[in-house]
C-alpha cells in the first residue's frame, strides 16, 4: 500500500492512526500541499478531486478517508474500531461525524486559503474562525461522552475506536489553532491515553518523514 498525504493533514493523520491500529504496513508518498504538489498533473491523476489522502492498493486507488478507513474495518476486522453493540457503533459512528463533517470540513487548508486570499482574512480572524467551529464540535463531543457514558479511558470504553480515530488529529489542529483545550477535561484525558499507544506516536505530524 501506498498512504499519498501531507504530515500535518488531519485526514491523512486520521488514516496512519487507523491504518496503525489494524497493524497494516504502508509506505508514505508525501503531496507537498504547501508547494501545491496536490494541483498539479500528477497528482490529480492519482486522485481527481486534488485532495490528501489517497491510498493505492493493488493498482488501484481509493479516496476519502471515511470511506478509506471504511473499507480497512471490513478487510481487517480486527482490532475492530466499532463496538460489538450496534447502538455503542451508532454513537462512535455520531462522534467522528461531528469531527469529520461538522469540524474538519470547514477548516480545511483549502477554505482558509480562501478566507485569506478573497475575503482579506488576517492570521488572528483564521485562528478566531477555527477556534468557533472546533470549540462548537468539541463542546458537542464532551456533552455526547458524559450523556452517554460508553465508559473506559477512549472515547468509547477500553479500547480505541473510529472516534479516537477522528478526535486525535482535531486536537492536533486545535493546539496549532492556539485553541485552549483546558475546557475539555474529558478529551485531554483521552488524548493523553491515546498517547500512549505506539500507533497514535507513529502517526503524529511531527514525526512524518515530510514533517516541516
Amino acid at each position: 500500500m501506498q498512504l499519498y498525504g501531507f504530515f500535518r493533514s488531519g485526514t491523512s493523520h486520521r488514516l496512519r492512526i487507523a491504518l496503525n491500529l489494524k497493524g497494516v504496513s504502508y509506505e508514505q508518498v508525501a503531496v507537498n500541499l504547501r508547494r501545491e504538489e496536490h494541483l498539479g498533473p500528477a497528482y490529480a491523476a492519482i486522485n481527481p478531486q486534488r485532495l490528501v489522502p489517497a491510498l493505492a492498493v493493488d493498482g488501484r486507488i481509493l479516496t476519502q478517508s471515511p470511506a478509506i478507513i471504511e473499507w480497512l474495518e471490513e478487510l481487517y476486522p480486527q482490532p475492530s474500531l466499532l463496538p460489538a453493540d450496534p447502538w455503542q457503533r451508532a454513537q462512535v459512528r455520531a462522534l467522528a461525524a461531528i469531527v469529520g463533517c461538522d469540524i474538519h470540513p470547514i477548516n480545511n487548508r483549502r477554505v482558509l486559503e480562501r478566507l485569506k486570499s478573497d475575503f482579506g482574512a488576517s492570521e488572528a480572524a483564521v485562528n478566531d474562525w477555527c477556534a468557533g467551529w472546533i470549540g462548537a464540535g468539541f463542546d458537542a463531543f464532551e456533552a455526547l461522552l458524559k450523556l452517554h457514558d460508553l465508559g473506559g479511558p477512549f472515547s468509547a470504553g477500553t479500547n480505541p475506536s473510529l472516534a479516537d480515530v477522528y478526535l486525535i488529529p482535531q486536537i492536533e489542529s486545535a493546539r496549532r489553532f492556539k485553541v485552549d483545550m483546558e475546557r475539555w477535561p474529558r478529551l485531554l484525558a483521552i488524548d493523553t491515553t491515546c498517547q500512549q499507544l505506539i500507533a497514535f506516536q507513529k502517526a503524529a505530524p511531527s514525526v512524518q518523514p515530510d514533517a516541516l
